[in-house]
């Protein structure tokens, strides 16, 4: 096997200014538990450090056996450590509001005489409604900048493309909402009796909302404070998952931070009388190793054992992180 060019103590103390580190892939490859073990290994270097979810289908609670939904946790046995499953119930109600209250705005300068629920269900009925939640949630959580090191726990992949995607998204959206909005503002004007320059809300909530989804987006990509780590087990469904997703988070220019190998089997650790399902289960994973490296050279970050007992709790989540920080 090849060795490992910059380990993942290395990749952190070359990236002194680190703030914003996230782990996505597959489902299932051990995305919570990688994300729970760095959130421990900085607390435990004396970062103030919070660990928080933007997995609709939360983990922190079964993973730290305490209840973080809803709320910044203090993580029990680990000093300097928060944890946070992020609601979105909250946002989305205060987002369904905001857009009532645009609408109604809307409609009373257009003379339209309707009410603004119908348009209120429309535009709240879209799937992605609990994606863009989330989204300001997580940027709510970075720019209050209250920690020194952020730990995200992202969805599978897709998601968390999507959802670290929507900056980008939302950024041309607002342009050519901007651009409309400023044609309607400029012939109403030319076509009024009065010079009076009217207070335009619309206006000044999406120049608003550009400035802020610019100032995200900023984040995101900057290399010294932000760096997305794939997590991966060696089999070929997962690779091929974070093969395709890395070329697209440097498509939105998201800084990749590299690959963390989970669950590896230890071959000294199988002897010749070992079961067949053992022996073979080894001989894939070697196999699938030699693709790793072959694919993501220089990028492997680290490589973890396949542990007897499932990483739960604070103490597992040390010794992981003891594996994970050599």
């Amino acid at each position: 096997m090849s060795p490992i060019e910059t380990s993942m103590t290395g990749y952190f103390k070359a990236h002194g200014d680190l703030h914003y580190v996230f782990y996505g892939g597959k489902g299932g490859v051990g995305k919570t538990v990688m994300a729970g073990a760095t959130a421990v290994w900085a607390a435990q270097q004396g970062k103030r450090v919070m660990l928080a979810s933007t997995n609709p289908v939360h983990s922190l609670s079964g993973l730290l056996g305490q209840d973080v939904f809803g709320k910044h946790t203090p993580v029990s046995g680990v000093d300097n450590l928060w944890a946070y499953e992020i609601d979105t119930k909250d946002t989305i109600e205060r987002s369904k509001q905001e857009i009532r209250d645009k609408i109604q705005w809307f409609l009373k300068y257009a003379d339209i005489s309707t009410k603004a629920e119908d348009f209120v269900e429309s535009a709240t009925m879209n799937p992605a409604f609990e994606e863009s939640a989330m989204f300001e949630n997580m940027i709510d959580l970075m720019f209050k900048n209250e920690y020194d090191l952020y730990v995200f726990d992202t969805a599978p992949t897709a998601n968390a493309r999507r959802l670290l995607g929507m900056s980008k998204v939302y950024s041309l959206w607002v342009n050519k909402m901007l651009k409309s909005r400023e044609e309607a503002r400029s012939l109403r004007e030319m076509l009024s009796f009065t010079k009076k320059k009217e207070a335009d809300p619309l206006m000044d909530y999406l120049v608003s909302f550009r400035d802020r989804m610019g100032h995200a987006r900023e984040l995101l990509t900057d290399p010294e404070k932000t760096s997305f780590f794939f997590v991966t087990l060696p089999e070929a469904l997962p690779i091929a998952v974070i093969t395709r997703f890395i070329g697209w988070f440097h498509d939105f220019g998201i800084p990749v931070g590299g690959v963390l190998v989970n669950m590896l089997i230890d071959s000294s650790q199988v002897k010749d009388d070992a079961p067949d399902f053992v022996r073979n289960r080894l001989a894939m994973q070697q196999r699938y190793m030699e693709d790793i490296w072959e694919k993501f050279d220089g990028m492997v970050r680290s490589t973890t054992p396949l542990f007897e007992t499932e990483v739960r709790g604070v103490p597992m989540l040390q010794r992981l992180a003891e594996n994970v920080f050599v």
